[in-house]
């Protein structure tokens, strides 16, 4: 129960915790983490009063506000030459065109930020509060480049903002959307030892293949990775990596799956990874994937499975690695009867062959008819978190519908894939 029950009313506004002005969430949190606590709350009439608490430190007072942030999402003000937002093609929901750059859903909720709308007194108060982590989206630490990649004047002091944050202590996990012929090669090279100086307060570092759809009417000519360019760059990223390693003790430095899976080359290693720091960004989850579902393999015996065929339907990048995993389990349990399905990208284009952007009007144009079995797995990630609603606006409902079978969602969880397979 709240500590604040019956105490504060909806309609009511919150105006200071311990004398400090709540100006945003970040304010609320920080400052409500004390056990004993003034409340300055002004009721919808108009009237002030103080509510003294006393609470466990660490115990959250339970308040909800009108919006999450109790403030709008700052916007961003960038035009990257890569945005995926601008490759998105017309007539989707609203919301999947709005374009954040809040540093307060950085913290909050793991989203990356240029810090290019990040203001004198926002900076001041991240390093006066100690604030950590912050996720920062780089992509070069060359000025000119910078401005260039961003389309944004302001792109030219990021680094020397990051300087700042490492400065007053603040920890960041950074990603580099990777163009092949702009901020590759010697650009990435000084992109990387720029970073490597500000360890450890920049932890770790992403390098992730620029995604290119085929609505891009308008919009920079960019160069897609192919094998050849994936491949180097992923050498140039681990040569550098093993250095820091030798130098820090961490490669700070990794490439995407995406990349591995462009070149042909396999997933390196669990040891790799460290303490998988850049999961979110797609940077070993197929490593860790692999690693859970043997591990649960381990424990199966030869009998294990209902023996009711079932399908997988991923994307074109990943589909021979859950292959692989399907053809390893069935090796063990014989009563395993799966098929994978590859579904190609039509609505964003070919070129976008990850599973968290196949859409459920491909799912259903290229599966309809196909043997499924009894059930249709698919990753969670193609479903809007926590909705049952693809991308498209198609609902899980849609599909089971045209499909005629079950569709069953799976966590990216090596474990729960098995397990799936077996039911």
């Amino acid at each position: 129960c709240s500590p604040l029950y019956n105490k504060v009313h909806p309609g009511d506004r919150l105006l200071s915790i311990n004398g400090k002005r709540i100006a945003d969430v970040l304010d609320y949190k920080y400052y409500s983490y004390d056990s004993r606590l003034t409340l300055e709350v002004e009721s919808a009439g108009g009237k002030t009063a103080r509510i003294r608490v006393r609470k466990e430190e660490g115990q959250d007072l339970g308040l909800e506000f009108e919006t999450y942030l109790m403030d709008r999402a700052r916007s961003c003000a960038n035009k990257c030459l890569f945005c995926f937002i601008d490759q998105l093609p017309k007539g989707m929901r609203e919301s999947l065109y709005f374009k954040d750059d809040d540093a307060r859903l950085s913290f909050l909720t793991g989203n990356y930020i240029t810090l290019t709308n990040l203001s004198e007194r926002e900076l001041d108060r991240i390093i006066s509060l100690r604030i950590s982590p912050i996720n920062v989206s780089v992509h070069a630490t060359d000025p000119e480049l910078r401005v260039r990649l961003l389309g944004n004047p302001r792109a030219a002091r990021g680094y020397e903002i990051m300087k700042r944050l490492s400065d007053g202590g603040i920890t960041m996990n950074c990603q580099i959307v990777c163009c092949p012929g702009i901020n590759d090669g010697k650009a990435l090279n000084r992109t990387m030892e720029d970073l490597a100086a500000l360890y450890p307060q920049v932890a770790s570092v992403s390098v992730v293949p620029v995604g290119l759809t085929k609505y891009r009417e308008g919009l920079p000519s960019l160069l897609p990775f192919d094998r050849e360019t994936a491949a180097e760059t992923i050498w140039q990223v681990n040569e550098f990596g093993e250095k820091c390693l030798e130098k820090y003790g961490s490669r700070i430095f990794y490439c995407a799956d995406e990349l591995y899976l462009k070149a042909g080359l396999p997933i390196p290693g669990d040891d790799y990874y460290e303490d998988w720091p850049q999961l979110e960004n797609g940077v070993g989850m197929l490593r860790l994937l692999e690693t859970e579902f043997m591990e649960e393999l381990e424990q199966a015996s030869p009998g294990s499975g209902s023996g009711r065929p079932f399908s997988i339907a991923t994307g074109v990048a990943a589909a021979p690695f859950i292959q692989k995993l399907l053809m390893t389990a069935g090796e063990k349990c014989n009563k395993i009867q799966g098929k994978v399905y590859a579904v190609v990208n039509d609505f964003f284009g070919h070129s976008i062959d990850v599973a968290g952007l196949v859409t459920g009007g491909d799912l259903i144009a290229q599966l309809r008819g196909r043997d499924l079995g009894e059930r249709l797995l698919i990753p969670l990630t193609m479903l809007r978190h926590g909705e049952g609603v693809f991308l498209d606006d198609v609902t899980l409902e849609d599909a089971e519908r045209e499909l005629g079978v079950p569709v069953c969602p799976v966590p990216q969880d090596g474990a729960r894939l098995l397990r799936a397979m077996l039911e």
